[in-house]
């Protein structure tokens, strides 16, 4: 087991409600198409498959997908979605989970790295990627940029929604590069909010391309957002492809 939080099942059964947005046309579409071409004509392995925001939809453009996830109740949701049979689960982390057979394409998107709250573990992540990979495959992280530049000196905490449903922000710990997202959601038109919060190890894109060479992985490209935009000083999350050696 590794340092991720577990989703339970009150939180499984919102998510796809409360992601909607992450589900439209406009940001699924270039996604697909991104993952679709580097898979080619292998199979794709998801870590942190979730309820198949980008699963699901990846294999009814015919890519054969496998999926690794943590939250058994996550895997459930996606289990109300699509048969066994079309896409299979493995209920593991993605840091040890060995999935028989090799993929040309693993990838994890939406932040999902930062799941793991210790270098180690993402070190082995990138690992059981490359594990994964046959020769010439490819590992895609879609990951944010640490906001640290938001951060004035004695600041802790800097604010990433405020809209009339919802309130974010992220309080950080910059010795153990942990962050903490905390949210405030309206349930309802009573006036009440819920709370949560969750862990994140953040991790600038050097460090992570340092994991890749551990693991025996090149950078390949990195680009700022599913589009192909460049990546610059200023953007606010990277898509990234390490490519295994033929």
């Amino acid at each position: 087991m590794t340092s991720s939080e577990l989703w339970t099942s009150a939180t499984a059964d919102r998510y796809d409600a409360e992601e909607n947005e992450m589900s439209s046309a406009a940001v699924l579409g270039p996604t697909l198409s991104f993952l679709a071409e580097l898979a080619g004509d292998g199979r794709a392995l998801e870590f942190a498959i979730g309820t198949g925001r980008v699963g699901v939809p990846l294999r009814e453009r015919g890519v054969p997908v496998v999926g690794i996830e943590l939250s058994k109740h996550m895997a459930a949701v996606l289990r109300r979605k699509i048969d066994e049979d079309m896409l299979p689960v493995v209920v593991g982390d993605m840091a040890t989970t060995v999935i028989p057979g090799e993929f040309t394409l693993v990838y994890l998107v939406y932040n999902t790295i930062t799941n793991l709250l210790t270098q180690d573990e993402q070190v082995e992540c990138f690992r059981n990627a490359a594990r994964h990979l046959t020769p010439g495959g490819r590992f895609v992280i879609e990951v944010g940029v640490p906001p640290l530049r938001f951060l004035p000196p004695g600041q802790v905490a800097v604010p990433f929604d405020v809209s009339e449903r919802h309130i974010g922000f992220d309080t950080f710990d910059l010795v153990e590069q942990i962050l903490v997202s905390h949210h405030l959601t309206r349930d309802g038109d009573d006036g009440r909010y819920r709370r949560g919060n969750s862990r994140h190890r953040y991790a600038w894109p050097a460090e992570l391309d340092l994991m890749a060479r551990i693991a025996g992985l090149e950078l390949e490209r990195r680009v700022a957002d599913w589009n192909g935009a460049p990546f610059t000083q200023d953007s606010a999350k990277h898509i990234s492809v390490w490519r295994k050696p033929a």
